[in-house]
């Protein structure tokens, strides 16, 4: 999907710290002192425009949760939304999932949230994908021991994919829908994209997996 470049992006970004924070890298191993609680923390690795983070956070003030994403004409975004949530236990960083382990330290992350992540359909790409080996490598080494991942997305191809490749990795998988909207699954929250998609009658899958 083509994202509009927005120049006035990055200064945006820079005059909201309490929301976009500058200097993740600081917080390693302590993120208890930025948000002054010890509640557990959840991330979702490409937040988008912030929806479902913004929404988990309403839903749940008792998790801290923390939004990623590269894109500075995407994550301003999600940073409107925070400013009008204006929510205590709700944080982004704009940045590489990649270099999560420059910011998390073990057992700082509870749970991480994938939500329709680029698929990345050609073979060339996979070490792309972030259900990939190494993603599942580098999200392994900022869970707490028996730490979860919860995926969806509208693209059959990356489910099944993504479903090999939790497996591969020795994951325990603790539950899979294959038709999101038309099951018993309570307490979704929906992205942008998911609204969109769903709308037109597209099939949301999802599954939710355990690092063992």
């Amino acid at each position: 999907m083509r994202v509009r470049h927005k120049p006035w992006a990055r200064e945006r970004i820079e005059q909201h710290p309490q929301y976009v924070i500058p200097n993740p890298e600081s917080y390693i191993g302590k993120w208890n002192n930025l948000f002054e609680n010890d509640n557990p923390i959840h991330i979702e690795v490409g937040t988008g425009k912030g929806r479902f983070i913004t929404e988990m956070a309403r839903v749940h003030p008792n998790i801290n949760y923390i939004g990623i994403e590269l894109a500075e004409s995407v994550i301003v975004s999600a940073l409107d939304k925070l400013i009008e949530a204006d929510l205590p236990n709700v944080k982004l960083l704009n940045t590489n999932g990649e270099d999560l382990r420059n910011f998390f330290a073990k057992n700082d992350v509870q749970r991480v949230y994938l939500n329709f992540s680029d698929p990345w359909p050609k073979n060339r790409h996979e070490k792309r994908r972030l259900t990939y080996k190494t993603f599942l490598k580098i999200y392994e080494d900022i869970l707490i021991d028996g730490g979860e991942i919860h995926f969806k997305t509208d693209n059959r191809g990356l489910f099944e994919y993504s479903l090999v490749s939790f497996s591969e990795y020795g994951m325990l998988l603790k539950g899979v829908w294959l038709d999101l909207h038309k099951s018993e699954f309570e307490g979704n929250i929906m992205t942008e994209y998911e609204e969109k998609f769903s709308a037109k009658g597209q099939p949301i899958y999802r599954c939710e997996v355990k690092y063992l």
